[in-house]
């Protein structure tokens, strides 16, 4: 419906002009008769009447009479035929500047709804150097970007805007976030997200957002800071929001990251403990090759849970440090809890094979 009342408010624009520029009455009753039969909803009335009426060829009456079926057609969904006329229209060169500027806007529009992005990029790529450029083509510049896979091109479009327009939608500011981070500019990212919480300092998801972004530039410490704001201010996240961030700096690839972030919300009671998250704790310093963290990690956790899996990662941790005595305990505690005894087989002999090297050196040392 919107898109109705724009085509009509520009068809109404272009037939008023016509009557101040002494064209062909002819031609002006068929426009005029076109406009009234599409407001009623009479598409054929409307071709019917546009198709009674000619121009000289290059004349202005056939520029206005390709721009109203041009609109026509738009409005009966046949946008590569409204595409094709208003082309006509814009290289005719008679339509005065304004017009003109409308015809080259309503292109970009029915070229980006097409998907025909580098048309549009075509036709508007001219005008954004003025400092002064609406929205609607910064818009359209930046939906073209993106749908070419080129999203990183339209960043400093928006940013321009932004900066020029301070009470920009929040939309704006959520692209610069969403850009920004997909291109790893993540301090960038940080510096839209604050000004979203800025307009919006009780939404749980933007700070959840935030604190997502400090996680993925590596600073655990910024994040777990966040959510500690947070939770001062009494927002409250859910326990799979917080897990989520955990998860997050497992596939960034950033172990050591997640270890101290999971650490800091159980301590600070920002998320219950369970034996899961706790083993997901071990995992991660394990990941991080922080071996003696995890193996204080898994040997807690196996004390109280006599698990014969926590066990055995307590002993493959213990024996990973050359602390084979610690191992064989750990081993011993497993097979009684059950584990396969293949694997502590496996785990002992090595042990037992390392640790007869060993004495072999040492006596060969002391000898």
């Amino acid at each position: 419906m919107h898109r109705l009342i724009v085509l009509m408010a520009l068809w109404v624009t272009g037939v008023a002009q016509a009557a101040e520029w002494n064209i062909d009455p002819l031609v002006f009753r068929a426009l005029d008769a076109a406009q009234t039969a599409q407001k009623q909803g009479d598409y054929t009335a409307a071709r019917r009447a546009l198709g009674a009426a000619s121009g000289q060829p290059g004349s202005l009456e056939e520029a206005l009479l390709w721009r109203s079926r041009g609109y026509l057609a738009w409005a009966e969904g046949q946008n590569g035929q409204a595409i094709e006329l208003l082309e006509k229209v814009r290289k005719s060169g008679t339509l005065d500047a304004e017009l003109q500027m409308a015809e080259t806007l309503n292109l970009a529009r029915l070229n980006l709804s097409e998907q025909r992005y580098p048309r549009v990029l075509n036709l508007l790529t001219p005008l954004h150097a003025d400092a002064d450029t609406h929205e609607d083509v910064l818009q359209m510049l930046v939906q073209a970007y993106q749908g070419l896979g080129q999203s990183v091109k339209a960043l400093p479009l928006a940013e321009r805007y932004v900066q020029a327009n301070p009470d920009a939608a929040d939309s704006w500011l959520q692209f610069l976030v969403a850009i920004n981070a997909d291109a790893k500019r993540y301090l960038a990212a940080e510096r839209w997200q604050r000004q979203l919480l800025t307009r919006q300092p009780n939404n749980v998801q933007g700070w959840r957002q935030l604190a997502a972004l400090q996680q993925l530039s590596g600073r655990h410490d910024k994040s777990l800071a966040t959510l500690r704001a947070a939770y001062q201010k009494g927002l409250r996240f859910s326990e799979s929001e917080l897990d989520s961030l955990v998860l997050l700096a497992g596939a960034a690839e950033q172990p050591w990251q997640g270890a101290k972030l999971l650490g800091g919300m159980l301590e600070q009671g920002l998320l219950p403990r369970t034996h899961m998250r706790e083993e997901q704790l071990g995992l991660l310093w394990w990941q991080a090759r922080e071996r003696q963290q995890a193996a204080q990690i898994y040997r807690e956790l196996a004390a109280r849970s006599g698990n014969a899996k926590h066990w055995l990662h307590l002993a493959q941790l213990e024996l990973e440090q050359a602390r084979w005595q610690a191992g064989l305990e750990a081993l011993r505690h497993a097979e009684r809890a059950g584990a396969e005894r293949s694997k502590v087989r496996a785990w002992r002999s090595w042990a037992e094979s390392e640790m007869s090297v060993e004495r072999e050196k040492h006596v060969a040392s002391a000898g």
